[in-house]
């Protein structure tokens, strides 16, 4: 872990001589970062009165306020408390080309904790792994993380709290609680040092500062922020460009030979669909109103082939709940706000609050699919994500979340069948355009990928189901079926 080298007085000629080139290459840093392809993400921390808000807003007059952002996390609200504890963090994440700045950072959170018995510290432990893990996340993907702790001895931050009560200029910002926190400072410390090794990791290390000389802090935050900004630009500028490959092959063949093992000659005609159709839509009625006077919320994710019927299954089971507690979110090609952050980023941000629906018409699996196909990521990267989807969807059931993941299994026959169908039907031509041929011709190389997606997300919180299509009424059905079942017995009934 970085020591500071801030340790000394620094006398205020100096300091004041040292400032101004300081701040033109902190906006020169601006400037530069405005092309990058990565956000900068500041965490000021450190110990009570070791000069965090000061930091903050020092460093938003030194930078150009329209480039940057600040955030500060309190006691969570009503919103958030509905939703996973990492939603909060994602929401606040800048753009890539852009900077935040975080005063205490999601360390604070953590450190709120204060645990004292070994489940309380089992629960700290657990809460430090994610937060490294998002961390890393971000690292992974090419964000600049800067994480500074402003460290203040016990006996000068003895004097530091005095000194502001004694100034009536000042004496307000001294609270009961800090003189609290100043008696309780060895264990306070040991528990920052815990959280500090947890969450010591390449790519998100943290710099210990010494914060008992205002003026030497603040330069040395400063200088730090823009040596760690230079040196993670010149790599950036070595990272290979993603590119399409040449030939896909198996991680797991197994979840191929399932794929293609699965029968498709189903039959249901439309007299015994409509009755036993009209029997599951009650019943789904009633399973999502279940969950949702019990505060649990459902996450429906629809993948299959073009033209297998997704947007038919959805529009069932759109029909048997309220409106007002269900959103439809269709996922397409990425906007440039959504290219500009983590893939994950539009996914987090409509995670449904308790009691509600989100239906993902395609979904974050596309990562491991067209964007593994077309070579819109790096190899690396898609194979990374198979974990990263994995532990996304793992936080949604942690927190209560019922995730129900279907793929729509077509027949290349039939697919040609309703892609002709479209075409020669005027309220239907919309449906079909060139690229659903083009991908028609990759079929082989997604059945690879669809394959090994099957095999290696699949989990006892989020299992996948796999649905015969080449009978929508079948697979409507079915997906009612399934539907219920796995509602009741995540709720127990």
């Amino acid at each position: 872990m970085a020591k500071s080298r801030a340790a000394f007085r620094l006398p205020k000629r100096d300091y004041e001589a040292r400032v101004p080139a300081l701040r033109a290459d902190l906006v020169q840093m601006q400037v530069d970062l405005q092309h990058a392809p990565f956000p900068v993400l500041l965490v000021v921390a450190g110990d009570e009165a070791a000069g965090k808000g000061e930091i903050v807003n020092l460093l938003n007059g030194w930078l150009d306020p329209r480039g940057v952002e600040t955030f500060a996390f309190h006691a969570p609200t009503d919103e958030e408390r509905e939703r996973p504890p990492m939603w909060r963090y994602w929401r606040c994440l800048p753009p890539r080309g852009r900077m935040a700045i975080y005063a205490g950072g999601w360390h604070t959170d953590a450190l709120a904790e204060d645990p004292h018995t070994p489940a309380e510290f089992a629960h700290f432990r657990a809460t430090l792994r994610r937060l490294a893990h998002f961390e890393h996340l971000l690292a992974a993907d090419g964000a600049l993380i800067v994480k500074l702790w402003l460290r203040l001895p016990k006996e000068a931050q003895r004097a530091r709290l005095r000194e502001l009560e004694e100034d009536p200029d000042t004496a307000w910002r001294v609270t009961p609680a800090d003189w609290q926190s100043h008696r309780d400072y060895d264990r306070r410390a040991e528990l920052a040092a815990d959280m500090r090794r947890a969450t010591h990791r390449p790519g998100a290390p943290w710099h210990v500062i010494d914060a008992i000389d205002s003026r030497a802090r603040n330069l040395t935050v400063g200088e730090t922020l823009l040596a760690r900004f230079r040196t993670h630009l010149r790599a950036q500028k070595k990272v290979p460009r993603p590119a399409k490959p040449r030939r896909i092959t198996p991680l797991r063949p197994a979840g191929r030979e399932k794929l293609l093992a699965l029968s498709l000659d189903q039959v249901l005609s439309e007299e015994s669909y409509q009755l036993k159709r009209d029997k599951w839509l009650g019943r789904l009625n009633r399973a999502v109103r279940s969950a949702a006077e019990r505060g649990r919320s459902i996450v429906w994710v629809f993948e299959g082939w073009d033209a297998a019927g997704k947007g038919g299954a959805i529009r069932r089971l759109t029909s048997a709940i309220d409106a007002r507690d269900c959103r439809v979110i269709p996922v397409a090609k990425p906007t440039d706000e959504e290219k500009s952050h983590h893939y994950l980023w539009r996914f987090w941000r409509h995670v449904p609050r308790a009691g509600r629906v989100t239906i993902y018409d395609r979904s974050w699996f596309g990562r491991v699919l067209v964007e593994r196909i077309e070579g819109f990521c790096r190899e690396d990267e898609w194979r990374r994500a198979f974990g990263e989807l994995n532990d996304f969807e793992q936080q949604l059931t942690e927190h209560g979340i019922i995730v129900l993941k279907f793929w729509l299994q077509l027949s290349r026959e039939e697919q040609l069948r309703r892609f002709r169908h479209r075409e020669e039907t005027d309220y239907k031509r919309h449906k079909i355009n060139a690229e659903d041929w083009r991908n028609r011709r990759q079929w082989p190389a997604y059945e690879i990928a669809v394959g090994d997606m099957l095999a290696l997300t699949q989990h006892a919180g989020a299992p996948w189901h796999l649905v015969p299509a080449d009978n929508k009424r079948h697979a409507r059905l079915e997906i009612l079926k399934v539907s219920c079942k796995q509602i009741a017995a995540a709720l127990g009934e």
